[in-house]
């Protein structure tokens, strides 16, 4: 969660963005633009939430207020009907450079301790609706942690991911010592936390951190077609299908083929199982209603 950008105490606000993203970002929000981030829907349906991080002089470091914003953000698009994924995004330059650390730097044990510090970061990993990670240059310590609460990762061709909390004197504090682990295995996430030595793009897919490589210019408009083929299912069935991939990391096999077998059943319980069955009997498009 932290990061090798030390200088993350300037922030470039929304007002100095284009005027169209201005427009965007206020889409989504409760009382005026977010001052992190930029929001906006994308694709052809405009069924795919996107959201960018905005803090480029910081290489997108991840204070605290922007981590809130995001999770507000998220919480519109779940409520939004008509969107059936998310892509999270930054700059070309950095996905995240980090946490910031002049904001943590003086915390005490007690502070961290009796807040539970970074909690609220994990509404990523909590949401309903499938999240896509679009990672370009930096995604270091918390930046990685942010990409790895996603449930899918796009990386450009420069990508770089790292845990290099140790150099700092700490651990990762948002969940980089369990996803990466479960992602890369212990070798790999062992070396990664206890040097600090970072990845790029093709040994993160290797390794299986993430699934595809793009050209940097490519990347953004690759997640945003892998969000349409998403929000184009059932928005219901996907939010089982996803609950029953992330119980792998929970359970046994046992308890695992077991929720999986209830879950599959509870489809039958749906309309849009009827209907996606019963287009395929009749050789036609199905036509989901979320319900």
């Amino acid at each position: 969660m932290a990061f090798l950008c030390r200088n993350v105490g300037l922030v470039l606000k929304s007002s100095r963005a284009a005027p169209a993203l201005l427009s965007a970002a206020r889409l989504y929000s409760s009382g005026g633009q977010y001052e992190y981030i930029l929001v906006e829907k994308r694709g052809v349906q405009n069924n795919v939430g996107f959201i960018q991080l905005n803090r480029p002089k910081a290489l997108n470091a991840l204070c605290d207020g922007l981590m809130r914003e995001v999770g507000k953000a998220l919480d519109a698009f779940e409520d939004d009907p008509h969107i059936g994924a998310v892509v999270i995004t930054g700059s070309e330059r950095a996905f995240a450079a980090g946490a910031d650390i002049k904001e943590m730097q003086n915390r005490t044990f007690q502070e961290c301790y009796g807040g539970n510090f970074l909690a609220h970061w994990n509404r990523v990993s909590t949401v309903r609706k499938p999240v896509i990670a679009a990672v370009n240059g930096f995604a270091l310590g918390g930046g990685c942690e942010l990409a790895m609460m996603c449930d899918i990762i796009y990386a450009g061709e420069n990508a770089q991911f790292g845990q290099p909390e140790i150099l700092l004197g700490t651990i990762p504090g948002a969940g980089g010592t369990q996803r990466l682990t479960r992602a890369v295995g212990k070798s790999l996430a062992m070396e990664m936390v206890l040097t600090g030595d970072r990845i790029n793009a093709q040994e993160a897919k290797q390794s299986g951190l993430v699934s595809k490589v793009y050209p940097v210019d490519q990347l953004v408009s690759q997640a945003v077609q892998c969000g349409e083929k998403i929000a184009i299912n059932s928005k219901l069935v996907s939010a089982m299908a996803k609950e029953a991939v992330n119980a792998a990391f929970e359970l046994t096999l046992a308890e695992g083929n077991r929720l999986e077998k209830r879950l599959f059943h509870a489809t039958f319980a749906t309309d849009d199982r009827k209907e996606g069955m019963t287009a395929f009997v009749e050789k036609r498009k199905a036509n989901f209603k979320d319900q």
